[in-house]
């Protein structure tokens, strides 16, 4: 059994370790991410930790992957946790609506650690952060997949996800044809 938990320094050496073992939590901006969040560990790891939990949205703004800056939206992000850590899952959401501005690929994104995929990991988180989805006041959310992870794919069937369609992601993310679900809360 898996549980997704707020990050705590008692959980930090753990999740540094799946780091340095090459493990990126972001799909999109992969290793440069891992190196970003090993210096910010580093330097101050009470900041890093505090960062990671935002629901008001107070962080600096977030750097797309062609280096354009935007608002942050309120968002927390989770640990996968299976007695150490498994990956992570993150929820990012508008106040006072269910819907996402255009650079924003969806409300939740996951990742799970490699040597972990394949036992409903993903799954199983992504049922958990349905229920904070609907704590912040989320009639659905939205997650979008490339079309070459099936894997991914399955976690949000799994979810009662339903697909709207295929979409091009902004030239931002690089253009690529993506799928988008949709999970009614």
């Amino acid at each position: 059994m898996i549980e997704i938990v707020k990050p705590a320094l008692e959980h930090l050496p753990s999740y540094k370790v799946a780091l340095e073992r090459g493990w990126s939590p972001d799909n999109v901006r992969l290793l440069e991410a891992t190196r970003e969040q090993l210096a910010a560990i580093e330097e101050d790891p009470v900041a890093f930790l505090a960062g990671l939990d935002d629901p008001e949205a107070k962080g600096p703004p977030i750097t797309l992957p062609d280096g354009t800056k935007v608002p942050r939206l309120p968002g927390c992000r989770r640990w996968i946790w299976d007695g150490e850590a498994a990956g992570s899952i993150g929820l990012r959401w508008q106040k006072g609506t269910s819907a996402l501005p255009p650079h924003v690929l969806g409300h939740i994104g996951y990742a799970v650690v490699p040597w972990k995929r394949g036992r409903g990991y993903a799954t199983e988180a992504l049922r958990l952060m349905l229920v904070e989805a609907r704590a912040v006041g989320l009639g659905y959310v939205e997650i979008t997949t490339d079309l070459d992870n099936p894997a991914s794919q399955q976690v949000i069937l799994a979810n009662g996800g339903i697909l709207v369609g295929r979409f091009v992601k902004l030239a931002a993310y690089g253009g690529a044809e993506s799928l988008k679900y949709r999970i009614d809360l």
